[in-house]
Formats: C-alpha cells, structure tokens, sequence
C-alpha cells in the first residue's frame, strides 16, 4: 500500500503568477510591453533629472536617483499592468454564467458575505439569482434576462423581508441596458451601498437567511448544470 504524503501543494512563486499574470493581460492588450517598458524608462528618466537638480551635483547622486526611479517605474508598471489585468478579466467573463458568483466571492472584501453559488436558478432558462449581505443591507443580484427573473426575485426577495423585517433589500440585474449594472461594475456599486445596518443586525441577518434558505440540492438546476461550477476561468 502507498504511502500518504502530507506535503502540502506547493503554490506558484511570485514571479511565476507575475508571469501568468502578464501573459493573461498581453493576450488582450498587445501594446502592453511598450506601455511597462515606457513607464519605466520615464521613471529612470525622472530619478536621473532630479538627480542632475538637487545639489551638490555628483555622479553617484545622479546613479542613486535613477535606481530610485527605476524601482519607483517598476512599482507604476506593475500597478498599471494589475489595473489592466483587472480590466482583461472583466471583459473575458462579461456575459459567462457564473461570472456574477465569481465577482461576488472574489472583490466585495470582509464588509460583505456573499456566495459564488447562486441561491435560485430557472431550470428553463438557467437564469441565476445571487445575493449578498452586508452593511448595506441584502442584495439580491439577478443574472439573465430581466423578464425572466421576476420570479426568482419576487420569492427571495419575500423571503428576506419576512425574516428579516426592516433590513433594506437591492435588486440590480447585470448587463448593458437600462437600469442595469455591468459586470465590472458590480463590486463597485455593492460597496457603495449607503450603511443602513450595524454589525450586530448584519450577523443575525446572515444566520436567519441561511437558516432558511435552500440547500443546493433542493435548487431546481436542469440536468448537467451544476451551480458549483458555474464559475468564470480565473486569471491562472
């Protein structure tokens, strides 16, 4: 019989996901080694003339200031390669199913406590329902086509209100059009939520939702959709 190893999985170093990172973000913007390459060579340029305009004026003075801006391009080339990063990751998974439950798992922060896993679907038509919860009140966030939703919406939205009972409840439906809320758009708009409700009321809200909310099993997903993989490809 083998033995079982308890090591650990090894995770990737940082250099191999700032390699991943790169390669993901190149494939949608091809320009994106100029971009770094010039945000570094302004850097180097900056450190080199404040060099040559702070006295007493010196060689190693000159060397020092364009190391400093060097490093200080480096630091701006790879926050402006994670901004684009960002942006190539919501373009890539705008319109996917899942795409909300992965927004919602990945980017509302502590303040929040939501699920990639979606509380209703409409077997028919695979419509996705999420919610989240937080100072801001519930959340209910409906992917697919508006019409379609109204059910879904209308029962956990009853659902909310009656265990919950004085705890402002959201609807935003994601996508393009009117009154609607764009993927990259959806973490930001959550956030900004005015804070209508204190911690304590935030932790009974989420045990007397999840005490009554259907178990995955009970959802009513269409044979071959499974709500737990209904996810958008991670930046690998």
């Amino acid at each position: 019989m083998a033995a079982r190893t308890s090591t650990p999985e090894k995770r990737p170093g940082f250099f191999s996901q700032l390699k991943t990172l790169y390669t993901f973000t190149q494939k949608e913007y091809r320009w994106l080694p100029f971009l770094l390459a010039g945000i570094v060579l302004v850097g180097i340029a900056l450190g080199v003339v404040v060099g040559f305009l702070i006295p007493p004026l010196a060689v190693w003075s000159i060397i020092l200031w364009g190391v400093t801006g060097l490093l200080a391009g480096i630091l701006a080339a790879m926050i402006t390669m994670t901004r684009l990063s960002t942006t190539a990751m919501y373009k890539k998974i705008d319109g996917m199913p899942g795409a909300t439950g992965h927004v919602l798992s990945s980017s509302l922060g502590r303040h929040w406590q939501a699920s990639e896993t979606p509380v209703g679907v409409n077997p028919r038509t695979q419509e996705a329902l999420y919610r989240a919860i937080g100072r801001g009140g519930v959340v209910l966030i409906g992917e697919g086509n508006r019409s379609r939703l109204t059910r879904l919406v209308g029962e956990e939205r009853s659902r909310v209100q009656r265990i919950a009972s004085g705890v402002p409840v959201t609807v935003l439906y994601i996508g393009h059009g009117d009154e609607e809320v764009p993927i990259a758009k959806l973490a930001s708009t959550i956030k900004a939520l005015p804070k209508k409700v204190d911690r304590a009321t935030m932790a009974a809200v989420i045990k007397r939702v999840a005490s009554v909310s259907p178990g995955l099993s009970s959802l009513p997903i269409p044979k071959g959709v499974d709500p737990t993989k209904m996810r958008s490809p991670r930046p690998r």
